[in-house]
Parts: C-alpha cells; sequence; structure tokens
C-alpha cells in the first residue's frame, strides 16, 4: 500500500483510494461524483466568443468571431460533422496579411474552438497565446487574428486555413473532459490546412493547463513544431515530436 500511495505524487489518476470496508470511503465517492459532474458540466457549456474577443482587444490582439454549421450546444454534441465546417455563407472578415498583396497568405492562421470543453479556451487559450506570441518573429511569421469559433472541432481549422491560404493552422481547442480535468486544452498543428485533412496529418499537443503542460513548455513545444513543419513542409506521422524538439 506504501508503494502505492506515493503514486499519488506523481499522477492525477485515482490510485490509492481511501476505503471503508469493503467499499470506497465517503469522501472518495463524493469526490468522484464531483469530478463527474464537472466533466459533464464542460461539455454542455458554451463559449463566450463576446466575451474573449473583449479580452483578446484589451490584450492588444485582432479577433474574429464565427460560426460553425451547429447551430446550437446540442445539435453540435450530436453532429459531429456541423462542427467541423463553418456556418453556410458565412465571410471571414479577416483582412488582407501585413505584407502580403492578396487576401489571406498567412503564414500562421490561429483558431480557438471550444470543442468539448469551453472551459479551457476561457481558461488557457489566451494565456498559451501569450507565451508563443514573443517566439514568432513578425518578420517571419505573418499571423491571422485570433479567430474565436463557437461550436467548433478539430478539423474546422481545414475550412478556415483554406480560405485564408494559410501555410499553417493552430487549432486550440478544449479537449474531452476526463475525471481527472475538466479543462484541458489541445493544440492541433497542421501544414497547408486544407478540406479533406485527416488526424494523421496532424501534430497534437494535449492536456495543455497548470497541472498538466505548463503554457511556457507548451509554447516552446508548439514553436519547435511550427518551424520544423515549415522548414520540412510536414505536419502529421512524419513530423515526429520526439525529433523536433531541441536536445
Amino acid at each position: 500500500m506504501d508503494d502505492a500511495l506515493q503514486l499519488r505524487n506523481f499522477t492525477s489518476a485515482r490510485v490509492a483510494l481511501a476505503r471503508a470496508g469493503n467499499s470506497l470511503s465517503t469522501a472518495e465517492v463524493l469526490a468522484f461524483q464531483a469530478a463527474h459532474a464537472a466533466a459533464r458540466d464542460a461539455v454542455h457549456w458554451r463559449m463566450d466568443a463576446q466575451a474573449l474577443a473583449l479580452e483578446c482587444k484589451a490584450r492588444g490582439w485582432p479577433s474574429v468571431t464565427l460560426q460553425s454549421a451547429a447551430p446550437d450546444r446540442a445539435t453540435y454534441l450530436r453532429r459531429p460533422d456541423l462542427g467541423r465546417k463553418l456556418k453556410l455563407g458565412q465571410e471571414l472578415g479577416v483582412p488582407h496579411a501585413a505584407g502580403k498583396d492578396t487576401e489571406g497568405e498567412y503564414d500562421l492562421a490561429i483558431i480557438l474552438a471550444d470543442g468539448l470543453s469551453a472551459l479551457a479556451i476561457h481558461r488557457h487559450a489566451l494565456e498559451l497565446w501569450a507565451r508563443l506570441l514573443p517566439l514568432l518573429d513578425p518578420d517571419n511569421w505573418h499571423c491571422s487574428p485570433l479567430i474565436l469559433v463557437e461550436q467548433g472541432r478539430v478539423a474546422i481549422g481545414d475550412e478556415i486555413g483554406e480560405k485564408l491560404h494559410a501555410a499553417l493552422s493552430l487549432v486550440l481547442i478544449g479537449e474531452r473532459p476526463g475525471l481527472s480535468a475538466a479543462d484541458s486544452l489541445g493544440a492541433y498543428l497542421t501544414w497547408n490546412p486544407v478540406t479533406g485533412r485527416t488526424d494523421a496529418e496532424r501534430n497534437c499537443i494535449s492536456n495543455i493547463r497548470p497541472a498538466g503542460l505548463h503554457y511556457d513548455q507548451a509554447a516552446q513545444r508548439i514553436f519547435v513544431l511550427l518551424t520544423q513543419a515549415r522548414s520540412r513542409q510536414l505536419t502529421g506521422v512524419l513530423l515526429k515530436e520526439s525529433l523536433a524538439l531541441p536536445k
């Protein structure tokens, strides 16, 4: 039992739980129920795009708010396909890239989508971007405004990136909540984003949050992958994160 208790120093997983006879203790049962309720709430909670846009403005970051084809949260959860594409007829409203002659042509399109945990976006996405932005030299990286997508899934970044003629897309999205964390943020990188890309053509960094992968570490890992992706003109299974990270 002592060895099992020591594991609790290294993981938030439920190991070495206190017991009362043949059952878990009341405190452990209540903690489990609370975690389950938090996960359910996170899935159903809708992103407040207006509040995020105001915070972006306060930090001096331009932003654009878009909607997926899912009209509401209930539909979004029942129809994953609708969360992968933009609302029909919606204009992006994204200005020309600085230093470019044609509309779009960004080196990097940045998309913030609620995914399955809008809580993760509100708590972590802008803090992560605050660490990543200083690493992106504006002379070398023409970045789009922050594109806030309501009811969005990872693949919606492909359509947005394609319409912006972006070389790369970075989708920051709320991950599926678990019983250890309801606010985990994921980052998905895709080279030459176009509609129809598969998950095998992306790189993912997950569990971004203070109790998981910290913002500074995540920003550094994302930056290295972005640099390697642009150099090699690919992402996905052919771009191994272990090879991209500095030694």
